[in-house]
């Protein structure tokens, strides 16, 4: 049998003859190695770590739905040769042997959130809210998060994926289509984002300079506000996240939209006195500012104590804005969020 074309390959088509290799099984590669076997792929997923109980439960699974797993020291040491796809679930640009291997013998290597992104449901139109930050993933998991609460509190159906959420893969695999994802990424998942266009983004920081691979970092982190549509979200006390939005190849019409804990200028999200204040937004930025809730409206314990906190709750609040969230449903899913 002919193997298919892989470009040509969604959701909708058979992935039968397609013989895929999925390296990592935590929840993202699971989720992968999941949906490419029921889309009819003859799948082997790989994983160095040895198989704890939720691990071998999930391969367990995947064995009984025809799939072949491999878990422990030396799984991922060799790619077998009757391969046509290997989907990293961490950095797919990695020096690994399998991705090594891969690249040498001309086999395509995709990130679980180019995957995700080839097997939208055709003509979708879900907008991506997209976050990334460095290091720690912890920010940018707390800002999906609000992000979702915000966005349930004005009526729509939408989901926190990616860091802070469900796997990516599994969402867009849902029967059901969402209005809207909140999509949390790791500088490793950007740099295997493949075709990602996000319809608004953020990140919440770059990386220090002398940091381990600040550099390689701050690159990926730009990646998500390559053809951004309506809005790139950076912070404004960090002058580097602005640097990346004017290096960006963004779509005719996106703004530039600030984040800050003091007073916003025009085209920026930020704090009057105790109000949240919105200059992006509204028709009359140029000359007022709407108010979107109050600090004690913030899913924060101690704001004074904790700007990264408020920061990440007025990211989501700018990002919700972007895609048309009223206000008072802002207010409302800040108060929904989980707080700290």
């Amino acid at each position: 049998m002919d193997t298919p074309e892989l470009d040509t390959l969604g959701r909708d088509d058979s992935w039968a003859g397609v013989r895929a290799v999925v390296a990592g099984f935590g929840p993202g590669g699971f989720a992968a190695a999941d949906n490419l076997l029921h889309l009819g792929a003859d799948v082997l997923a790989l994983d160095e770590e040895p198989g704890d109980t939720e691990r071998t439960e999930r391969a367990e699974l995947l064995e009984v739905l025809g799939a072949r797993v491999r878990l422990g020291p030396g799984s991922t040491a060799t790619l077998p040769d009757d391969v046509d796809l290997l989907v990293v679930q961490g950095d797919p640009t990695a020096p690994t042997p399998l991705v090594a291997a891969a690249r040498e013998r001309g086999v395509p290597v995709w990130g679980e959130v180019d995957l995700a992104w080839r097997l939208r449901a055709s003509g979708s139109d879900t907008p991506w809210l997209c976050v990334t930050g460095p290091g720690d993933t912890s920010d940018t998991a707390e800002t999906v998060r609000v992000l979702e609460a915000i966005l349930r509190a004005a009526g729509l159906r939408s989901l926190a994926v990616g860091e802070g959420g469900l796997p990516v893969v599994e969402a867009v695999m849902d029967p059901e289509a969402y209005d809207v994802l909140a999509v949390g990424l790791t500088p490793a998942q950007l740099r295997g984002a493949g075709g990602l266009q996000a319809d608004s983004a953020a990140v919440l920081a770059v990386p220090a300079p002398d940091s381990p691979g600040a550099k390689a970092d701050r690159l990926a982190m730009g990646r998500v506000y390559d053809q951004v549509r309506v809005a790139c979200v950076y912070a404004v006390a960090d002058p580097g996240t602005e640097e990346l939005v004017l290096e960006a190849d963004v779509r005719e019409g996106a703004r530039a939209i600030g984040v800050t804990l003091g007073m916003p200028g025009v085209g920026m999200v930020g704090l009057v006195e105790d109000l949240v204040a919105d200059r992006a937004f509204i028709e009359e930025r140029a000359t007022s500012a709407a108010e979107l809730g109050t600090l004690s409206d913030l899913p924060v314990s101690d704001v004074t104590a904790e700007p990264a906190a408020v920061r990440n709750a007025l990211v989501a609040a700018a990002l919700a804005r972007a895609v048309g969230v009223p206000r008072a449903a802002v207010r409302d899913g800040l108060r929904a969020a989980p707080r700290d």
